[in-house]
């Protein structure tokens, strides 16, 4: 039986795919995630009164620091020389909800979409640490790949 599966050897051990021989190519991946909470405790987030501080400054930076760190969360993962991760968290159109967009980008041989999706995911995490004294009832949700542009596979669009 021949073994497809990319992170498996041939004897059904784990491993990470070898990128050596891939030509570095411009990548970028564009990850979403949501944030259900209050109406209140939203209107407190953008108002700059939660309690503990500057949520929107936090929640940025914790993105980015995870994008930075994916390879030692996420096995297997390969360590991405990034160029650019930006994260945005702006209201939701519905109430008591806040979307959370992350953008990475490099040239390199493999793609960025784990970096981008671990960047939603921490700062999802950031708001939810830093809101929680206010609104025990959040729901982190609804965080899936949006696009992703460059290398072999191509391009996707959500």
């Amino acid at each position: 039986m021949e073994n497809n599966l990319t992170h498996i050897d041939e004897n059904g051990k784990a491993k990470m795919v070898d990128v050596s021989a891939k030509t570095d190519t411009m990548r970028e991946a564009v990850a979403q995630g949501i944030v259900f909470m209050s109406e209140i405790t939203r209107n407190m987030l953008f108002g700059g009164t939660i309690p503990k501080g500057d949520v929107l400054a936090a929640a940025r930076i914790a993105g980015i620091m995870a994008a930075k760190k994916t390879s030692d969360l996420i096995p297997l993962c390969h360590q991405v020389p990034l160029d650019g991760v930006f994260v945005d968290v702006i209201p939701g159109l519905e109430d008591g909800c806040v979307v959370i967009t992350a953008i990475a980008r490099c040239t390199y041989k493999t793609g960025v979409e784990m970096e981008a999706l671990t960047a939603v995911s921490v700062a999802a995490l950031t708001i939810y640490d830093m809101c929680k004294a206010v609104d025990k009832r959040m729901v982190i949700g609804d965080i899936k790949l949006l696009k992703k542009t460059g290398g072999k596979s191509g391009d996707f669009i959500r």
